[in-house]
């Protein structure tokens, strides 16, 4: 079985509640949630999927304590490792909109690791979306503000495509 880590950042609490939903449907141990403002890069060691959930905020931009966090991650050797990223925007944030995904995936390109988790965001109302890469959306985006109702089934959706990728 593989060891999955779920790192997140969150200020309103919505990106923390997505991440223990998550955990729960992936049977993910407290004790493997981790929120980036009170971790270490260093902590993804062990794990052999790293779950990376973040809200946008601002002009799409990550939330604020992504920022220390990533600059580690990147630094690290994580061949061998899959990501999958989650995330919660705003999709009347029309050309940002989960827009921190893409920051996550631009950035952690270099690593080594493998993502997975592509996940369709097309139910939402956006112009654009930095994390629309290369023809897919790089992760499971939600918008808690706008379309609350929406969101347990895609997390329940992408958490079973997950499963056949991890």
């Amino acid at each position: 079985m593989k060891k999955i880590g779920i790192f997140y950042g969150s200020n309103t609490g919505m990106t923390a509640e997505v991440a223990d939903e998550i955990a729960a449907l992936l049977g993910v141990a407290k004790d493997d949630i981790h929120n980036v403002a009170k971790s270490a890069p260093s902590e993804v060691a062990p794990y052999d999927v790293l779950l990376l959930g973040a809200s946008t905020w601002g002009n799409g931009e990550l939330q604020d304590d992504w920022y220390d966090f990533i600059d580690g991650l990147e630094a690290l050797d994580l061949k061998g490792k899959k990501i999958a990223l989650f995330g919660c925007g705003d999709e009347t944030m029309s050309d940002t909109f989960c827009g921190a995904l893409g920051e996550i995936y631009s950035r952690l390109q270099n690593t080594g690791a493998a993502f997975v988790g592509a996940f369709d965001a097309n139910v939402y109302e956006f112009d654009n979306s930095p994390a629309f890469i290369d023809g897919v959306y790089v992760g499971l985006c939600l918008d808690q503000v706008n379309k609350e109702e929406l969101t347990a089934p895609r997390i329940k959706e992408w958490v079973a495509k997950l499963k056949t990728e991890i």
